[in-house]
C-alpha cells in the first residue's frame, strides 16, 4: 500500500521501510534522525493514519511515547486528529480517555516517557513510536516501552536528533547500523538540513540564517541541523573559536563620545557547600568581574542582524564585600560608562547588589539568576556570539585582566547534559571562570531586543542553582 503522496521522497523512504516491517511482522527497530522542521512529525502522523485505517476493522493498538505528555505528546495527538479529519474521518474517530484516539476497532495511544508516568498495561500490537528519543532515558525505554510490542513482534520507530553519544537514540542507531552490516536491511535513516532543503527552498533560507546567527559548530546547529553529536568532555572553545574571539581594537580607559555601552557583572559568591556529584565547582568564588562592551550596530553591508560587541574594559576585585563595591559599581556604570543595559549576576547573595544597582540605574539593570537551564541558555548565546565573530576581546595589552581572561577561555570546559543543555566552567584545580561568566552576561546585555527589567529579581522555577 503506497505512502501518502503528500510526503517528500526522503520521508517516503522511511515510511515504506516501516510499513514493510509492520505488514510482514518483521519487528524491526528503526531510528530516524531528521533535521529540525524537516517533517518527522508529519511522517509519524501519516504512518499512524495509514495504520489506523488498515486496522479499523481487524483491531490493533499503536503507542507513541514522548519525553513529556504536555506539550509533546499532546501536540502529536492534535496533529493526528487533524490528519484524520483531512482524510475524511471527521465524525468517525473518537477520543478515548485523555490520551487516546479510536478509529473503528483500532486505537492510537499517546504516553509520557517521564520516569514518574504510569504506562503499565499499554500494548503496542501494531507499532511503537518514540518521539525525541534522545531525551528519553534508555533504561526507561527498555523496561517500560520496548516490551509493549513483544507479543506481536511489533515494529518500533525512534525519532529525534543527535545530542551526545550516550542517548537512547544513538544507542539504538548503533544497534541498527550493526544489523545493517549483517543483513543489508536499512534501519537507520539520517536526513540533515541540506537533504530537507533540496525539497524546500524557503527552508534553506531559514537554516542558512540560523547558521549565520549561531555558527556552523554551535552545539544546537550541529545537532539539530547537521545531525552531528556534540563531543562531551571537550573544551568550551576550540583554538579556532579563540582566534575568532581575539579582536584588534584597543582597550579603553574611558568611553568614546557617541558610542553605546553595555555591561556584564559577575559577582563573587559565598560557598555553595556540598554540590551534586559532577557539578564541577564547590569552592568559594572570590572575585567580582565587570566587563564593559561597546555595541556596533552596523557592518560593511549596513544594519547587522545582531550588533557586534567589542570588549573594551574589564574591572576585577578580589575579596571586597558587596556593600563596599556597590557604590563604586553604580558610579562606573551610570556616570562613567553610561551603560544602556547591565546584566547582573543575581544568584544567591548577588540579589542584594542587583537590587542596589536597580535603585541607582533603574531599568538599565537586568538581574540574572543562574540555574542549570538559564546557564545553558547563556552558554549557547555566548557560543553563538563567538562563532559568528560578534564578540571580540580587545588586543592583548599584557594586563592581569587580559591574561586571566585568556587563561579562563583556554581552560573552560563544556559538559553536555541530557535534554540538550550544557554547562561551562573552569575546573577548581585550574582556577575560576569569573571573566568568562562576566563576558557571557555581557553578551546577554548586548542582545538587540532586551527584555525590560522590572526592578526586582524573579524567583527561579528551576529545581536547583547551577552557579558556583
Amino acid at each position: 500500500m503506497p505512502i501518502t503522496q503528500h510526503l517528500r521522497p526522503y520521508q517516503t523512504e522511511v515510511g515504506r521501510a516501516v510499513m514493510e516491517s509492520v505488514l510482514r511482522r518483521r519487528g524491526r527497530v528503526f531510528t530516524v534522525e531528521m533535521a529540525r522542521q524537516g517533517g518527522k512529525n508529519e511522517l509519524s502522523a501519516q504512518l499512524e493514519l495509514l495504520l489506523l485505517t488498515l486496522h479499523m476493522a481487524s483491531g490493533g493498538s499503536l503507542v507513541k511515547a514522548a519525553p513529556t505528555f504536555l506539550p509533546q505528546a499532546v501536540i502529536s495527538m492534535q496533529r493526528l486528529k487533524q490528519r484524520l479529519d483531512d482524510a475524511g474521518y471527521g465524525g468517525m474517530w473518537s477520543p478515548e480517555q485523555a490520551n487516546g484516539i479510536r478509529l473503528g476497532r483500532a486505537r492510537q495511544i499517546f504516553l509520557s516517557a517521564e520516569p514518574s508516568a504510569n504506562v503499565v498495561g499499554a500494548t503496542a500490537s501494531v507499532l511503537l513510536e518514540v518521539d525525541e528519543a534522545q531525551d528519553v532515558e534508555s533504561e526507561r525505554f527498555a523496561k517500560a516501552f520496548r516490551p509493549m510490542g513483544a507479543s506481536t513482534n511489533a515494529t518500533t520507530v525512534l525519532y529525534g536528533t543527535p545530542w551526545d553519544r550516550h542517548t537512547l537514540l544513538e544507542e539504538m542507531a548503533q544497534e541498527g547500523r550493526e544489523l545493517e552490516l549483517r543483513d543489508g536491511v536499512r534501519r537507520h535513516f539520517r536526513f540533515d538540513w541540506e537533504r530537507v532543503a533540496a525539497h524546500n527552498p524557503l527552508y534553506r533560507l531559514y537554516v542558512e540564517s540560523e547558521r549565520a546567527r549561531l555558527g556552523e559548530e554551535h552545539p544546537l546547529f550541529r545537532t539539530q541541523y547537521r545531525l552531528l553529536p556534540v563531543a562531551g568532555g571537550d573544551g568550551l572553545f576550540t583554538a579556532g573559536q579563540r582566534a575568532q574571539l581575539q579582536g584588534d581594537h584597543a582597550r579603553l580607559p574611558a568611553p568614546v563620545a557617541g558610542r553605546t555601552y553595555v555591561a556584564g557583572l559577575d559577582l563573587a559568591g559565598e560557598p555553595w557547600g556540598d554540590r551534586p556529584e559532577g557539578d564541577g565547582r564547590a569552592e568559594r568564588r572570590d572575585a567580582t568581574v565587570l566587563t564593559i562592551g561597546a555595541l556596533d550596530f552596523v557592518d560593511s553591508t549596513g544594519l547587522a542582524p545582531e550588533p557586534r560587541l567589542r570588549i573594551v574594559e574589564q574591572y576585577w576585585w578580589r575579596g571586597e564585600p558587596h556593600h563596599a563595591l556597590a557604590p563604586r559599581l553604580a558610579d562606573l556604570l551610570r556616570r562613567v560608562w553610561r551603560c544602556r543595559r547591565v546584566v547582573v549576576d543575581a544568584t544567591g547573595v548577588g540579589a542584594g547588589v542587583a537590587s542596589l544597582l536597580t535603585k541607582a540605574l533603574g531599568g538599565a539593570v537586568e538581574p540574572f539568576v543562574f540555574t542549570q537551564a538559564s546557564k545553558s541558555r547563556l552558554a549557547f548565546e555566548l557560543l553563538a556570539a563567538v562563532n559568528t565573530g560578534r564578540l571580540q576581546m580587545y588586543a592583548p595589552d599584557g594586563s592581569p585582566e587580559c591574561q586571566e581572561f585568556w587563561r579562563e577561555a583556554e581552560m573552560a570546559q563544556a559538559r553536555y547534559r541530557p535534554n540538550q543543555t550544557v554547562d561551562f566552567f573552569v575546573s577548581p584545580s585550574q582556577g575560576h571562570d569569573d571573566f568568562l561568566v562576566s563576558a557571557a552576561l555581557l553578551v546577554k546585555a548586548g542582545e538587540r531586543q532586551p527584555r525590560i527589567a522590572r526592578g526586582r529579581v524573579q524567583a527561579s522555577t528551576d529545581p536547583m542553582p547551577a552557579r558556583a
